[in-house]
């Protein structure tokens, strides 16, 4: 065999097996938020790839049955196995949930696609404008902020103070403006009227 066939099939099998290891699929969870809560159920699964966010989608929904004395919910991703919650949860109003409003669910995850965070919001259905009334899955991928700029020089006096530069005079910053009017005028001369 070549080896630049070789190469090509191992880059080809690296580049596959990336695009599949980028695609996850997290479950949602609600809790109502009572005097007595009750466990969290689950409320939606979301697939999506950390390369295209913008290509996620909710593969199961579940309308959550929210106990009337509740008029708010925790959302988050919860670990039903360990019974804890290992995202940052959100709180939110029972009224996302009420006719006329389809849910939003928005899921932040790290560059690793593990999630950070997840919430919901319920967006007003408008028949005029929109036929897909089912929940939306938005993915939110956190960046890096942006690093200080580091290595440079601070200039100290002798006494081993920072050195503050000097303000400038008018006279000091623009004496090539004034250079250039006298010169103009020396220059240009007048009018001859004789």
């Amino acid at each position: 065999m070549k080896p630049a066939r070789i190469l090509s099939g191992l880059a080809s099998l690296a580049l596959a097996s990336l695009a599949s290891a980028s695609e996850r699929t997290e479950a949602i969870y609600i809790q109502a938020v009572t005097a007595s809560p009750a466990l969290p159920v689950p409320l939606a699964e979301v697939q999506y790839d950390i390369l295209v966010p913008a290509e996620a989608k909710v593969i199961t929904y579940e309308a959550p049955e929210i106990p009337d004395d509740a008029t708010l919910v925790r959302v988050g991703v919860y670990d039903s196995a360990a019974k804890i919650w290992t995202s940052s949860t959100s709180v939110a109003s029972v009224d996302n949930f009420a006719k006329g409003f389809s849910p939003a669910l928005m899921l932040s995850v790290n560059r690793a696609g593990a999630p950070i965070s997840a919430a919901i919001k319920g967006v007003r259905i408008d028949a005029g404008q929109t036929r897909d009334f089912g929940p939306q899955a938005v993915i939110l991928v956190s960046e890096a902020g942006k690093q200080p700029d580091l290595n440079k020089p601070i200039v100290l006096s002798p006494e081993g103070k920072q050195v503050v530069p000097e303000e400038k005079s008018m006279l000091q910053k623009y004496w090539w403006v004034i250079a250039i009017v006298v010169l103009m005028s020396v220059v240009g001369g007048g009018d001859d009227k004789k």
